[in-house]
């Protein structure tokens, strides 16, 4: 097998594309003491950029609400740039959707705690995500949408 043969996999940047906070109830929502719900929503996306160069971007939104009121909303496009050479097709979506945002998620939490922390707020330690599983998730999901969509009328 030749060098050209191998697989290249190969960070070659990781920023942050896109950052908000929004405090909408500040001030009074510090004096309140009841204890807020957390929660989180991931949002993957990949797209080619160049010649076996992607874009991958983990979009993690972090919403802290007591009762009806949002006291806080934190989102982040953690974004790496990736080299992809000489793999299967096969194996794209996977590497994807799976390693990229393995790789982006520990910067998205950092940037997550530190943006709350500096809103003024408690740090938020959001619990490790497991990729595959929401992988094979949304397989499941697709290949249960295609099974029930309507298919071609039959003639008898």
């Amino acid at each position: 097998m030749s060098e050209q043969e191998n697989p290249v996999f190969a960070i070659e940047k990781i920023y942050i594309k896109d950052l908000s906070v929004e405090v909408p109830n500040a001030p009074q929502i510090f004096l309140d003491r009841d204890t807020p719900n957390v929660g989180i929503q991931l949002q993957t996306k990949a797209q080619g950029i160049g010649d076996g160069i992607f874009e991958v971007t983990l979009t993690a939104t972090v919403t802290s609400k007591i009762e009806e009121k949002t006291v806080f909303l934190v989102e982040v496009g953690q974004a790496g740039i990736f080299r992809v050479q000489n793999v299967p097709d096969e194996n794209m979506d996977p590497l994807l959707s799976i390693a990229c945002p393995n790789i982006l998620y520990p910067y998205a939490r950092e940037v997550i705690s530190d943006t709350v922390t500096r809103a003024g707020f408690a740090p938020v330690m959001l619990q490790p995500v497991n990729f595959e599983a929401l992988y094979m998730s949304r397989l499941q999901q697709q290949q249960e949408a295609e099974k029930d969509a309507p298919g071609e009328p039959t003639v008898q």
